[in-house]
């Protein structure tokens, strides 16, 4: 065999058409497509997105389903910048075909992403995040009647390093300089800054410190300990099937028991949007527990499963109309009922969070402003609850279930070809075939069995 060369990296001025690559597409691409069109998603985000764009041509526009497809792209490949969603766009011949890019047809770049999220509002995103909903609905994969609640902390787009004072405007930097030289220090080195800095108390309050190029990104403690600016988000599921029913953003350095509210309210009006179930039970971590909370709920109309903190010996003379709620709660989360619901709440809660922000690609965030950031929690919700949706119907939820997965047509191809095989064998013998043809028949059998196998 002889050796291949490089060849001239020169490309020809004319390809015919027959000639370019084409891609059969990814099996869990297409399905998807045909539910999407199926549903009629274009012309749904079409319409929703009508006031967004002019009436005359004007600059040539991102399709609207095509910039919810790029979305899906983020969540499902693990992408979590558009530049990533763009170059993916641009690189993969089978997202090209979810995309419903022509080969002669050039993929969207980060700009033109970037512009469309912009002149698109929050609104028409959770839009098409209801009408995931209602595709679950219809499939009896939402139900509603108990919702699990919990937060965790993304990562923002702002350094610690950046944060200037809310009163003098002056960089961490500066103040700690100037206080070194009210006590003392002429010419303060970084080693004497730094020691003063550990020494003082209350070092990144949120109320005396802030980023300027994202306002809405909060000083906090990260979950492995790092203290880092950072923005929360908070999950209602629903324990029946591991549906997202809500997708809250908040200031890291809002408490829990103050963004349960919104986050219980949101989730209701999502249920009543999409005609499912109103919520009876909500079931939430100790961090949600405070008499306030318990009360809001009852009045909600809501049973609650709130795991209650150990704070000794309670004393009901300032608050006694707390007293009953809070017994009650703990009556209920000792039951076997209550225990099961949190075992049930740690799997599911978590697991949301695993696949949209772990390996959604979400966890640090590349946007600021909670706007923009909202905007991509929805789709990525969106695009979890069609993972749902696609187990289903398909068997994966994400393109990369695939992988390893040997396909049920491949195995009962490999069956008759082996019983073909045997045939051929007894049938030769007993004719008197000649065994090289018999053998030069088997051989092809194999060759056959062994391509569609692979």
């Amino acid at each position: 065999m002889a050796m291949g060369k490089r060849k001239s990296e020169q490309a020809p001025l004319w390809i015919p058409t027959t000639e370019l690559p084409v891609s059969p597409g990814h099996p869990f691409y297409r399905r998807l497509n045909e539910i999407l069109d199926a549903a009629g998603f274009d012309r749904f985000v079409e319409e929703q997105c009508r006031p967004f764009y002019a009436p005359v041509m004007g600059r040539p526009s991102l399709a609207p389903g095509r910039y919810f497809r790029l979305l899906l792209i983020g969540y499902f490949e693990g992408l979590d910048s558009e530049r990533g969603i763009a170059w993916r766009a641009a690189d993969s011949l089978a997202v090209r075909q979810f995309l419903g890019l022509g080969l002669d047809e050039a993929a969207p770049d980060h700009s033109t992403i970037s512009r469309t999220r912009r002149l698109i509002d929050v609104e028409a995103h959770q839009a098409v995040f209801t009408w995931v909903q209602e595709r679950l609905v219809a499939a009896h994969l939402l139900r509603g009647k108990t919702l699990a609640v919990d937060a965790t902390t993304l990562e923002a787009n702002a350094a610690m390093r950046s944060i200037v004072r809310r009163d003098t405007g002056e960089s961490y930097q500066k103040f700690l300089t100037r206080l070194a030289t009210a006590s003392g220090f002429k010419t303060p080195s970084r080693e004497a800054l730094a020691r003063l800095d550990r020494r003082r108390k209350k070092r990144t309050s949120n109320t005396e410190w802030v980023n300027p190029s994202d306002p809405d990104a909060k000083v906090t403690q990260m979950k492995d300990g790092r203290t880092h600016l950072a923005h929360k988000v908070e999950h209602a599921v629903d324990l029946a099937t591991g549906a997202l029913v809500a997708v809250t953003l908040h200031g890291a350095d809002v408490g829990d028991t103050t963004s349960l509210l919104a986050t219980t309210l949101t989730a209701a009006e999502q249920l009543a949007a999409v005609q499912a179930s109103a919520p009876t039970a909500l079931i939430g971590d100790r961090g949600y527990h405070s008499n306030d909370t318990l009360l809001t709920l009852r009045a909600l109309g809501l049973r609650s499963y709130l795991a209650e903190p150990d704070r000794g010996r309670r004393c009901w003379i300032k608050e006694p109309e707390a007293q009953q709620p809070v017994y009650g709660n703990r009556r209920r989360v000792g039951g076997p009922r209550g225990k099961r619901l949190m075992r049930r709440r740690g799997e599911y809660v978590e697991r949301t969070f695993a696949h949209v922000y772990d390996t959604g690609g979400l966890r640090r965030i590349h946007l600021r402003g909670h706007p923009n950031i909202l905007k991509r929690l929805i789709v990525h919700a969106g695009a979890f609850n069609l993972g749902l949706l696609m187990r289903h119907v398909f068997g994966r939820g994400t393109p990369r279930g695939l992988q390893g997965h040997r396909r049920p047509g491949c195995v009962l191809w490999l069956i008759l070809s082996s019983l073909l095989v045997a045939l051929e064998r007894t049938l030769a013998r007993r004719i008197g075939v000649p065994q090289s043809r018999s053998r030069g028949g088997l051989s092809v059998l194999s060759l056959a069995a062994t391509g569609s196998s692979q």
